[in-house]
């Protein structure tokens, strides 16, 4: 690295000074600035001892200049239910040093028209609630910094029983959602030393992370730090859980771990939390991948422990306070892919052996509020428009629109009504040779907005990367890196996206 960029090098924080390293920079972009990594950076205390299952709290600091070479391990969870679709990980997770973010920067003058510093992208993964990591080379952010000139950060936060076991009279709810609460305000406090400018940042994830992305967009807590949303298949068929629900479910979890889950609600927290922090982590997880699996249904994306209704950050749900115009003058980009849920159900032989009368069921549960008549009316008129298609594949189509699509559209609707553009997008490149039964899957279009193939190599869902698909990464990461820059996804070299409009032909924007 050039002498002159040596103090870009080594960063000041306010709990310590942090030494980056040089960055890859994307292919097809040779004219971008070189980027700088920091990796593995703190932004809370580790959740270890008394600070398992509390808020984040600030990390103590660090002498000299830290190494910010590497990611910080991963918070503690078990393996993806989507492994089958994106690959398989390594387990590399540990509960002490877990709270980290890293950060990629262009080095160089800015084009950022407002001289305060480049734009930010604070960007959350999914896993559905239960699994991820920030720090993991699929979310490497050195192509989108270089490709947007923005500055790109990713983190970790809990997930799991360790972010959402909710014992509220302790004062334990929510813990991921705060977690990315703490990353936005360390952000806000520490970005400027990095080259981005706090008063410009987008926050976006996927999954999982587009639904935190648009809480956190919306909560009083935290929606003067966030200037944009990028939503990524959002579940927004999924509310929050309920606190009842969340209170039995934190029993039968007690139970399995041989605790005393009726003690919930009788004053006896503090009890329970002396005993799980007592006990290793592993047992934690594996008495959860139990309870997980006796409430897994077919068709469900819901885990047993995901974000609660209540308290500041999540007072309602986020599509809820969107309608209702709390996202005020933010800035939104939002969209899908084109076959959501064969993530989920694609691989599930049960679902697979679904006759009409299983898809009905599970219809008039999940999609039709307990009618039958109406759920066989729904059915009949989409297996007349797919003919060829199985009851799983039937079940399939509906639970994406369910579960994503409509969601999606609706919070653009609300925007459009309350006169502020939104822009709508839907992904649809499959890999090749698919025979359909995947499709443009859940996550399918990550490779696409990190430019990060070589570390998706094998993965189904991605098939073989070729000149076409780096294009369409040109395009897609492009547009969205466009949108957190300048709060449109247009700029040179990229498609025409028009916002969305509510009315009889709203504007998409496809991909593939």
């Amino acid at each position: 690295m050039a002498a002159e960029h040596e103090w870009w090098r080594t960063v000041e924080t306010e709990r310590g000074r942090v030494r980056g390293v040089p960055a890859p920079v994307a292919e097809g972009d040779a004219d971008a600035p070189p980027v700088a990594a920091f990796r593995g950076i703190p932004y809370a205390a580790s959740p270890v001892g008394a600070l398992r299952f509390a808020p984040p709290r600030p990390h103590e600091g660090w002498a000299g200049v830290r190494d910010a070479a590497r990611p910080g391990p991963s918070v503690p969870q078990g393996p993806s239910r989507l492994e089958r679709v994106m690959g398989t990980r390594v387990p590399d997770w540990a509960e002490d040093g877990c709270l980290t973010l890293n950060i990629w920067s262009p080095q160089g003058p800015s084009d950022a028209a407002s001289g305060a510093g480049r734009p930010v992208l604070v960007w959350f993964h999914g896993g559905g609630f239960s699994s991820g990591s920030g720090g993991w080379d699929w979310y490497d952010g050195a192509h989108l910094a270089a490709r947007g000139d923005l500055v790109v950060v990713t983190a970790n936060y809990r997930v799991g029983p360790l972010g959402y076991l909710c014992l509220p009279e302790a004062g334990v709810a929510n813990l991921g959602l705060q977690d990315q609460a703490a990353v936005l305000r360390w952000v806000h406090t520490n970005i400027a030393a990095f080259g981005g400018d706090p008063a410009c940042v987008t926050v976006g994830g996927q999954s999982a992370g587009a639904y935190s992305a648009l809480a956190l967009a919306v909560a009083p807590e935290t929606r003067a730090l966030v200037r944009r949303v990028i939503a990524q298949s959002g579940p927004w068929g999924l509310p929050p859980q309920a606190p009842d629900a969340a209170a039995e479910n934190t029993a039968a979890f007690l139970d399995l771990l041989g605790l005393p889950g009726k003690a919930v609600g009788s004053g006896h927290e503090e009890g329970v939390l002396r005993g799980l922090r007592a006990l290793p982590a592993e047992r934690l997880l594996a008495a959860y991948a139990r309870l997980s699996e006796d409430r897994a249904r077919p068709g469900r994306l819901s885990p047993p422990m995901y974000p609660v209704r209540g308290g500041a950050l999540l007072p309602d749900a986020p599509q809820r306070a969107a309608a209702e115009g709390a996202l005020g003058g933010t800035g939104l980009l939002i969209g899908t892919v084109r076959d959501e849920m064969t993530a989920f159900l694609a691989f599930d032989e049960r679902v697979r052996a679904f006759t009409r009368d299983d898809v009905l069921r599970i219809m008039c549960e999940d999609a039709c509020g307990g009618d039958p008549d109406a759920a066989a009316c729904a059915y009949d008129d989409l297996a007349r428009l797919r003919p060829d298609a199985s009851p799983a594949a039937l079940l399939t189509e509906v639970a994406t629109g369910r579960q994503f699509r409509e969601g999606a559209t609706r919070i653009a609707g609300y925007r459009a009504a309350q006169g502020t553009p939104a822009y709508v997008y839907r992904f649809d490149r499959a890999p090749d040779g698919d025979d359909g039964s995947l499709g443009a899957t859940h996550c399918a279009e990550l490779p696409f907005l990190f430019g990060t193939f070589d570390a998706f190599a094998g993965s189904p869902m991605l098939g073989r990367a070729g000149a076409e698909a780096r294009r369409l990464a040109r395009a897609f990461g492009g547009a969205l890196a466009a949108f957190a820059a300048t709060g449109t996804p247009n700029g040179p070299g990229l498609a025409h996206w028009r916002p969305y409009l509510d009315g009889p032909a709203p504007e998409v924007m496809y991909f593939g």
